[in-house]
């Protein structure tokens, strides 16, 4: 049957940059494996195939995939598809919100789309918190596996770590912006993990940081953004800073190295010491749309 399709750029409100998103609307009848299958097609980081929420009060339910395995969560897949969603609402306004009934629970949205329909802003509250889930591997073969010397491991009070939302990161501190650069993509040691490097961005203001993302097993060599990375990331930010109650705004640059520059808003809610919630935003823009014969 036919299918309709959209694909976005995400956390980028210039078209031909950031991360490119495909979403099939009509999934109904799809099973994992032909899923699977479409994923492989479009050979995104990742498509999104949207169904019918199982509560009414929500807006819709998102299956997640690679082009190697399906998500519990991903981040740009959920901002480019709550500004879809919200584009192609009859009765939205400026603003809109709503859940969205992904594998790891109910993720709530706020979008604001632009007037002519070309994409929008979202901000998405994780519905869990970031798990941390040990140290990682000896600097020294970090170091091996990138390309990189084993003093470039390492900055400030940061040592590398493990963090997850569902998906899951080794986090690997990298001294400055010329090594962060100059490493080369690899599977991160832990199976199943993606390898996210992170280094000071000396050309932001406030807390500022530029990344990398490599996850070859699931089919990304290396990605332009990854939103569930930048959420575990504030789970690294817990352990290494210091950081008082209250509100706290990151940004995060990403997808510089491929020409595909990207802008990640992470913000930490903590309260008596503790962190209380993480939301994730940024733009998304339309590229195209046509129809899909499977």
């Amino acid at each position: 049957m036919a299918r309709r399709f959209v694909t976005l750029d995400v956390f980028t409100a210039q078209r031909l940059a950031g991360n490119p998103l495909a979403v099939v609307l009509d999934a109904e009848g799809l099973d994992a494996a032909a899923m699977q299958a479409i994923a492989r097609e479009f050979n995104l980081s990742e498509t999104v195939f949207v169904l019918p929420p199982t509560q009414a009060r929500h807006r819709a339910r998102l299956r997640i995939f690679t082009p190697g395995r399906e998500l519990p969560f991903a981040g740009h897949p959920t901002v480019g598809t709550a500004v879809l969603l919200a584009l192609r609402d009859p009765a939205r306004g400026d603003a809109r919100a709503f859940g969205l009934e992904e594998e790891i629970g109910v993720v709530p949205c706020v979008v604001e789309t632009l007037a002519d329909g070309s994409g929008g802003r979202a901000r998405f509250r994780l519905p869990v918190l970031p798990d941390y889930l040990g140290p990682a591997p000896e600097p020294a073969l970090l170091a091996s596996l990138l390309g990189l010397e084993p003093r470039d491991i390492g900055t400030g009070r940061h040592a590398p770590s493990r963090h997850g939302v569902g998906p899951r990161f080794t986090c690997v501190p990298v001294g400055s912006v010329a090594a962060l650069d100059a490493a080369r993509p690899a599977q991160a040691p832990e199976p199943g993990d993606g390898l996210y490097l992170y280094a000071p961005d000396p050309e932001g203001t406030g807390a500022s940081w530029r990344v990398r993302m490599f996850a070859p097993d699931l089919g990304v060599p290396e990605d332009p953004a990854t939103g569930a990375a930048a959420a575990a990331f504030a789970g690294v930010l817990m352990q290494f800073e210091a950081m008082g109650d209250g509100t706290h705004d990151v940004a995060i640059r990403q997808g510089e190295v491929m020409g595909r520059p990207s802008a990640i808003a992470l913000q930490l809610t903590l309260a008596s010491g503790a962190l209380r919630a993480v939301e994730i935003g940024g733009a998304a823009v339309i590229v195209s749309d046509g129809t899909l014969h499977v």
